[in-house]
């Protein structure tokens, strides 16, 4: 009587660590609030002496943001703020993009999320059973 192998778990440990110091003063809390989550949700790939920079400018952008939505949202004809708001969106992502957190940039960067389906233990299963019977 024999009986099935136990089922097998993968663990995988996440690195933490906690958010270098900004090189340069964030001036709202919405900045460092953004600083401290990209360091957080980054950190198996994002290196600080290499990237602090990058995410400094997007910080910065972000609390430039918010001062240029209030002005709009206060004022629904600053068309040149507006204007002004979407291209910050544009820069925002671009550079929230270098630094990996699009998922086609993560891919990019050779950190995109592998999925596990079912037709790869199908197709496993299908490759031992012609090896044993061909041998």
């Amino acid at each position: 009587n024999r009986h099935p192998p136990p089922p097998v778990a993968e663990v995988h440990v996440l690195p933490f660590r906690e958010s270098p110091e900004p090189h340069r003063p964030i001036a709202t809390a919405f900045g460092r609030r953004m600083w401290d989550a990209v360091w957080t949700a980054g950190a198996a790939w994002l290196k600080p002496h290499m990237d602090a920079e990058i995410v400094l400018m997007a910080c910065e952008a972000i609390d430039e943001r918010v001062q240029l939505r209030n002005q709009v949202m206060l004022n629904p004809n600053a068309w040149r703020e507006r204007r002004g708001l979407r291209e910050l969106d544009k820069q925002i992502s671009s550079l929230l993009g270098q630094i990996g957190f699009s998922p086609t940039d993560r891919a990019n960067l050779g950190m995109g999320e592998t999925k596990h389906h079912e037709f790869h233990e199908i197709r496993a299963r299908i490759q031992a059973k012609r090896n044993s019977t061909s041998g």
